[in-house]
């Protein structure tokens, strides 16, 4: 079983393998009860967006860490990956930018993930 912080780590290296874009990781345990940890990530594409999801549940699931739910929003714009400490949001860049949600949860720390994600 892996930490929470373990399964944000590996869910961003599953998403930076399949080419996701500005990986933000924010740790809001301090600020919610929601979960541990929210991760951020943009696909180019509708199409993106499902692969980066698809692939993080895939990752997940042969690690032992089983996704507890998944919810899509207008043709994959937005998906949203439920694995209970962690909370995964991939969107298309203009609903990134619509939902805003670095903005929103301004008040949580930003991991640093210079040594997680390879820069290409």
């Amino acid at each position: 079983m892996l930490t929470a912080k373990e399964v944000a780590l590996e869910v961003t290296k599953a998403l930076d393998e399949k080419k996701g874009i500005d990986i933000k990781l924010l740790q809001i345990a301090e600020v919610s009860s929601l979960a541990d940890y929210f991760l951020i990530c943009t696909g180019t594409s509708n199409t993106h967006v499902k692969t980066l999801c698809d692939y993080a549940e895939y990752t997940m699931e042969q690690l032992g860490e089983p996704m507890l739910g998944r919810e899509g929003h207008r043709g994959n714009s937005w998906e949203l990956l439920d694995f209970g400490s962690v909370v995964v949001h991939v969107f298309t860049d203009e609903a990134r930018k619509f939902y805003d949600l670095e903005r929103l949860w301004k008040d949580a720390e930003v991991v640093d993930l210079k040594n997680i994600i390879v820069e290409g």
